[in-house]
């Protein structure tokens, strides 16, 4: 036997193998319950699409009474209500070239969206949150829960920030946080009043003091 045939097959055995590795890799980046992309790889594949493109929406998802919906009907309908937020997050990215959702932990979801125009910023947001209380179906009942939408668009970047991820971040939380505190719906960064916020506690990175800004009229 030569040499070469006799690598073949030993090649051919590296080949499977690293393939192999490749998924087991994307897998542990996938959250086991939703399937979306954990905090590490939404922030890796994030930051790629923020160096690339002049119009990035960078969104963050809380619902609102998921811990009611828990504590009356149990972790597996808070279980199915997670599966059930990623897949309308997902849908509603669908038509979008250049996107990736993560779940950052808990009920807690984010988003980055490359937009061809920064007008698209509320129709995006309008969207996602309609997807994502719509009811949902387990064990043969209709259930819902309500969500708090923040979204901030690259091109919105406080100056001396670099269009980074965790300025957007920031942003996106005070946005969603306005949202909340008006009981749900969604809010864009742009015109939503700053102030302290709690990012550090939701996006793993310092939060900011701000002084509050003048709501659009």
């Amino acid at each position: 036997m030569s040499i070469a045939s006799a690598a073949g097959p030993l090649a051919a055995g590296w080949s499977i193998h690293g393939l192999w590795l490749r998924r087991r890799l994307t897998l542990a980046r996938r959250d086991p319950l939703s399937g979306l992309w954990t905090r590490d790889a939404f922030e890796h594949r994030a930051g790629r699409l923020l160096a690339r493109h002049p119009y990035v929406a960078v969104v963050l998802v809380d619902l609102d009474g998921f811990k009611a919906l828990n504590d009356t009907h149990g972790h597996a309908v808070g279980d199915a209500a997670i599966r059930a937020t990623a897949g309308s997050l997902s849908d509603a990215l669908a038509g979008h070239r250049r996107a990736v959702a993560g779940r950052l932990g808990g009920d807690e979801f984010a988003a980055a969206v490359v937009l061809p125009d920064p007008v698209a910023l509320p129709w995006l947001l309008r969207g996602l949150h309609d997807e994502i209380t719509a009811p949902f179906l387990h064990d043969g009942r209709d259930l819902r829960v309500g969500a708090s939408i923040g979204g901030a668009l690259s091109s919105d970047a406080p100056a001396g920030t670099g269009r980074e991820l965790p300025a957007l971040l920031r942003l996106a939380d005070e946005a969603m946080y306005t949202a909340k505190r008006g009981g749900g719906g969604w809010q864009n960064a742009a015109f939503a009043p700053r102030r302290t916020t709690t990012a550090g506690r939701r996006t793993g990175r310092p939060g900011t003091h701000t002084t509050p800004r003048k709501e659009a009229s």
